[in-house]
């Protein structure tokens, strides 16, 4: 049985994956850590939550075979190619009433009770709950909960040149919670954090 939210009744998902991958040199979403690509493993771990989860990407991704079997949530016009805060805005401008726990595709070492960990100490009064740093103290503003009701004061941030998903929660003020394992939040951009993290999540192949 789904763990869905009882806090809201439109509590969606949103997978972020419609970056470029330019330093990784291929689509993130495709890599395969254990025995599924990075992608769907974060849309089921969303979909344990959340009764709707969309997947978030570029128009020019919506034909591929990989995507096919998602619902997808593409970038209004003008939020696109402006990275994960355009995507966040995309999907809180189409569904404004709704809050959305957010999970990029890049973070391949979040568990179910990392998910379950943010909405059991959420505070919907903020405008967000998320984990703080262990590098740096600042809120992971890409494994999130954002809540509904505030899409007006985050797009005048990003009309003025913030386009920052972190620099966004840390002007607003967020609800910050201590993570349970410090390398949960670590993403992997680039060839050589894919190998590391592939001898930590399938250490027979190392």
């Amino acid at each position: 049985m789904k763990m869905m939210s009882a806090m809201d009744q439109k509590f969606y998902g949103l997978v972020l994956a419609g970056g470029k991958s330019s330093r990784m040199g291929m689509d993130k979403s495709k890599i395969v850590y254990t025995n599924k690509p990075q992608v769907q493993v974060a849309f089921e771990l969303l979909s344990n939550f959340c009764p709707k989860v969309f997947l978030s990407i570029r128009r020019d991704q919506a034909e591929l075979a990989l995507y096919q079997s998602f619902q997808q949530l593409h970038d209004e016009p003008e939020f696109e190619g402006k990275g994960p805060l355009g995507g966040i805005l995309s999907a809180m401008k189409l569904y404004p009433d709704a809050s959305w726990l957010v999970l990029a595709c890049d973070l391949p070492f979040v568990r179910e009770s990392t998910l379950k960990n943010l909405i059991s100490n959420r505070n919907k009064s903020a405008i967000a709950t998320a984990y703080k740093s262990q590098h740096d103290g600042l809120p992971e503003p890409l494994c999130t909960i954002w809540e509904a009701g505030h899409l007006n004061s985050i797009q005048k941030y990003f009309e003025q040149g913030i386009q920052c998903p972190r620099k966004v929660l840390i002007n607003f003020g967020v609800h910050l919670l201590g993570i349970q394992t410090p390398t949960e939040l670590d993403n992997v951009n680039d060839p050589r954090e894919q190998s590391e993290a592939l001898k930590r999540l399938r250490p027979s192949v190392s």
